[in-house]
């Protein structure tokens, strides 16, 4: 099929009804925290610190099991008890339907992390669906762990985890990996969605300690997190003839509006009044038009903006999330390689890592207002499209020289800095975009190449990174890198021509379209908003990094 041909939505499909809908997709586990246990279960699993010290709670599992698990310890020399281990333990027969027990590395007490806890928690889900577990209670108390937590805002202050902390992030990473995008599996015994395999599905951990009131209060914001991270991977797995600039428009406001959350949607005819050249540029190619969407969150200022708002809620300098969101890019006429371009339906994942922090704020109803704009547009190759040479306008009134089609990720979020800058003028900037593979050359997958003219709001950036585990590192936003930008037939151009330093030079462009000393960060997200394989967080495919670090920063810094 030539590359120019537009193919349309499946009409009336059932996978592309079913995923009309505004709620989250994805199959949730229940997770609850009691301070006796308060079900029956087919696993039973204890809490193991370093060298393999068993807590109380390990020990009176060990006297239920009739010796068994002491037994196994004493026989083996693998599991030691660190963190992020899990053993597997066949039962004896017995007549309370326990089939298995596990024992649950979490190291020394003292050096546990939320990241790390959270870690623990997903390779925890991972063992309980290995073995077909239905329901499980965890015994969440580790020898050594203090009782309580100690809240600090600064990553590099050392404090005990607590157990109640420990049991909440433990409960995060288990709802983080219990993600599983089948949208479009036929619903048959093979792929798992009826029949046998659906009935040995998990359903519910209960998470016992002494704190459980305290764990459960504090999980129910990491658990907001993780429903927004779910968010934001579904939108970003969903194929693009389902998730196109209108259709994912749409998605946007029916997921948002009823959680109180104004949305306002530009169409094309719109951002032309507005000026939005370099966006419409990049969008031009294809039969489906550009959007730009609008959401405003005032839980600050307490002005509502349910679905039935005509206007948006007024609210002083809020905070400000901008994201890419190429729904699909080709590369436009400066063509990427048909190898891998399938995965390029992920270009808009800092669009759905904006989302999915909207949802996560307005859910856990955050106090703070709170803008996101996210530009949406395909970058196809058609008689219509912009071509490699062209000179075109930006809503900030510089013009820009085109040189190659597929660095169209800065000029969608150029209009959108711009936009929002002019209309809300906001209390600082974080943009966030899979804007270059430079960044992948870097940085590999494991971290976000994080660039900031604002040394407050890199220390904010950098201690809710530490905490939540989604990893950025700080890049250089110099002179250089900005002029390298400017054109010599226009006002800046598109690429700097080099094959050097492209994720700064990048950053250099957008540098450009910031307006006096606001504090900006960009996050290029191209090396984390997707994996190939599975990680302990969740499976291959989408992350939806970006919204856990972002509203951990929210939570310490600015409510």
């Amino acid at each position: 099929m030539s590359a120019f041909i537009h193919t349309k939505p499946v009409p009336g499909g059932k996978a592309v009804n079913l995923s009309k809908s505004g709620k989250i997709m994805t199959k949730t586990v229940k997770i609850t925290f009691s301070k006796t246990p308060k079900q029956k279960s087919d696993t039973l699993a204890a809490c193991v610190g370093a060298d393999g010290a068993f807590s109380p709670e390990a020990e009176a599992l060990n006297k239920q099991s009739g010796g068994t698990i002491r037994q196994w310890m004493d026989a083996q020399d693998h599991f030691t008890g660190k963190a992020g281990q899990v053993a597997v333990i066949a039962a004896p027969k017995n007549k309370d339907g326990v089939v298995r027990y596990m024992l649950v590395g979490t190291g020394e007490a003292a050096d546990l992390t939320a990241a790390e806890a959270a870690v623990i928690g997903g390779k925890f889900y991972s063992a309980l669906k290995s073995t077909g577990t239905e329901h499980a209670t965890l015994f969440a108390a580790a020898k050594g762990a203090a009782k309580s937590d100690k809240k600090s805002k600064k990553s590099d202050e050392k404090q005990p985890l607590g157990a109640d902390a420990t049991a909440a992030h433990i409960a995060e990473g288990l709802r983080l990996r219990a993600y599983d995008f089948d949208l479009y599996k036929s619903a048959d015994k093979g792929n798992g969605k009826k029949g046998d395999k659906k009935a040995r599905a998990l359903q519910s951990v209960d998470i016992v300690l002494d704190d459980a009131t305290k764990a459960a209060a504090m999980e129910r914001d990491l658990a907001a997190a993780a429903a927004g991270t779910h968010v934001a991977r579904d939108l970003t797995n969903e194929p693009p003839n389902v998730i196109y600039p209108d259709s994912y428009a749409k998605r946007i406001a029916k997921m948002l509006q009823p959680l109180g959350v104004h949305v306002e949607i530009l169409d094309e005819k719109k951002m032309a009044k507005l000026g939005m050249e370099s966006h419409l540029a990049v969008g031009q190619g294809s039969a489906r038009p550009p959007r730009v969407v609008i959401m405003r969150y005032a839980g600050k200022s307490g002005a509502k903006g349910a679905k039935s708002a005509k206007t948006a809620p007024k609210m002083t300098k809020p905070l400000a999330f901008v994201g890419k969101g190429v729904t699909f890019d080709t590369g436009g006429i400066s063509i990427k390689p048909a190898a891998g371009m399938d995965d390029m339906k992920m270009d808009m994942g800092g669009s759905a890592a904006v989302v999915g922090l909207m949802h996560t704020l307005a859910s856990r109803k955050a106090k703070v207002d709170v803008v996101g704009i996210v530009g949406l547009a395909e970058n196809m190759p058609s008689d219509r499209a912009y071509r490699p040479g062209d000179i075109i306008n930006s809503m900030a009134g510089k013009t820009i020289e085109v040189l190659n089609t597929d660095a169209e990720g800065r000029l969608v979020l150029c209009d959108a800095l711009t936009y929002v800058q002019k209309h809300d003028k906001p209390k600082m900037i974080i943009d966030l975009a899979t804007l270059t593979g430079a960044i992948m050359v870097a940085l590999g997958p494991e971290y976000a190449g994080a660039y900031a003219n604002d040394e407050t709001l890199w220390t904010q950036l950098h201690d809710a990174s530490q905490k939540t585990g989604e990893k950025l590192w700080r890049m250089p936003l110099d002179d250089f890198y900005r002029k390298s930008m400017v054109s010599t037939i226009a006002d800046l151009k598109n690429i700097s021509g080099s094959p050097h330093g492209g994720s700064c030079t990048a950053a250099g462009f957008l540098q450009h379209f910031i307006e006096g000393d606001t504090p900006w960060a960009h996050l290029d997200i191209a090396g984390t908003a997707w994996v190939n394989a599975d990680k302990p967080l969740g499976p291959k495919g989408a992350t939806g990094f970006g919204v856990r670090v972002l509203n951990q920063m929210v939570m310490d810094y600015y409510e």
